[in-house]
């Protein structure tokens, strides 16, 4: 049955974005019998938006795999009868274990674990402080974890997710990014059930919620996340922000959230150093079975100084051409590779511009001007998403020759991680132009 279930999904993904499947479908619990696709959702608002709005697909995708009509009958799971006595002791030893009820969200495949994540001085703190969360008696209750990306903060909070379920301290755990908690809130609002959208996460042993900057300019879900992590907090659970930016950064947030996010630990993740890059290609090539010397591995570490993702695409592309013209790992084939990812390593403001405008078709001039056609707003945010990866440049800064404020600038970039996460056409399109803009550069 799950094989079949996870073959839906498969058909399901191809036809729903990626957003779609992870807050509406990738939660669902399925049971397929005698013709019928059942499938549970954690609360009825869910249960009654996905039968609105995606029934029919479902029920298509699932006619393919099984090669049959099928009936599919998407439910909520029925909340437990409990005492008020049961309800009071629970708000009093939250971290009891526990066993899943309507309210918890349910068990996730977590895709990262602290067992593969390499500790360096870069995420040393971060690392000590996202374990003490999974810690019965740990100290950290509230954890700010602020990196560019691709430096490990989803690594962080996944891990956390996946120890505490392991270890069974508590089922009740739910992990989202601030993108999928307004979609969740929104749908709840249009079917009445936002109070029980609310309750339920109010009630979590451990919130991880990641991109929080992504709450900017949106005060009504600021003020629902604010009362949802205060709850939390006031009865000893346990909160995990990630974000590209650092607090103080997130001007257009409510003080009170930001508040929140700054009554824990605050852990800032860097770029790798060489010895911590050396480690997490020699983790790598031992998880592949693969053999590399120390001279290939200290060539790739010394050019490859960008995050994480560009190093092991780099490895991975170095792996897969010695496979395939069955070679050896030589220094002369990780050179040849490196060449398509590090190179002049241009990082100006001015360069990344250029190259932004040619990677779009677009005139200089229209970046700079307050033209508000979609290819020059998506141009100019494109060029601050690189300009904040690529130089060390404060948002003000990177917004100065656009005279654009901080403000614009943050949003611009959370505009472009949005589209590249969802991988919309638009996304598509911007992920091919910072690749080609990233080669021209010698960035990737």
């Amino acid at each position: 049955m799950n094989d079949q279930w996870q073959t839906i999904l498969e058909k399901l993904n191809k036809k729903l974005d990626s957003g779609t499947m992870r807050v509406w479908i990738n939660p669902l619990k399925a049971e397929i019998q005698d013709g019928e696709l059942k499938l549970i959702a954690a609360v009825p608002y869910m249960a009654k938006w996905l039968n609105e709005n995606f029934h029919g697909v479902i029920e298509e995708c699932a006619r393919q795999v099984l090669g049959q009509e099928v009936k599919v009958l998407i439910k909520a799971e029925p909340k437990p009868a409990s005492s008020e006595e049961e309800k009071k002791t629970a708000r009093i030893q939250p971290w009891l274990p526990v066993k899943a009820t309507a309210l918890m969200a349910p068990k996730r495949s977590w895709r990262y674990s602290f067992g593969d994540f390499v500790e360096g001085a870069s995420n040393r703190m971060a690392l000590a402080a996202a374990k003490d969360v999974c810690r019965l008696n740990g100290d950290v209750q509230t954890l700010y974890v602020n990196a560019q990306s691709g430096l490990g903060k989803t690594h962080l909070a996944q891990a956390v997710g996946q120890d505490i379920q392991a270890s069974e301290m508590t089922d009740n755990v739910d992990y989202m990014t601030a993108e999928e908690f307004a979609a969740r809130y929104v749908a709840s609002l249009k079917t009445h059930e936002a109070e029980d959208f609310k309750e339920r996460l109010r009630k979590l042993d451990v919130f991880l919620l990641e991109d929080v900057h992504f709450f900017q300019n949106k005060p009504k879900i600021q003020e629902t996340a604010l009362g949802i992590v205060k709850n939390i907090q006031n009865h000893g659970g346990r909160v995990i922000f990630t974000s590209s930016f650092s607090p103080k950064e997130l001007q257009q947030v409510d003080s009170q959230l930001v508040s929140s996010f700054c009554s824990g630990i605050l852990a800032h993740i860097d770029r790798p150093d060489f010895a911590m890059r050396c480690e997490i290609i020699r983790r790598k090539t031992n998880s592949l079975k693969m053999r590399i010397s120390d001279v290939v591995c200290e060539l790739l570490a010394k050019h490859l100084d960008g995050d994480i993702r560009q190093l092991e695409s780099c490895l991975n592309s170095l792996i897969f051409k010695a496979k395939v013209i069955h070679s050896e790992i030589t220094p002369e084939l990780a050179i040849e590779v490196l060449s398509s990812y590090a190179g002049i390593q241009v990082t100006d403001l001015t360069s990344l511009t250029n190259f932004v405008c040619e990677g779009y078709g677009i005139k200089l001039i229209n970046v700079y001007s307050k033209s508000r056609c979609q290819v020059n707003v998506v141009g100019r945010n494109t060029i601050f998403y690189l300009a904040r990866k690529y130089t060390d440049l404060t948002l003000k800064e990177i917004g100065q020759p656009f005279n654009k404020r901080h403000s614009s600038v943050l949003q611009g970039i959370t505009s472009v991680e949005r589209e590249l996460a969802k991988g919309s056409p638009l996304g598509k399109q911007i992920a091919r132009t910072i690749a080609l803009v990233e080669q021209r550069a010698g960035l990737h």
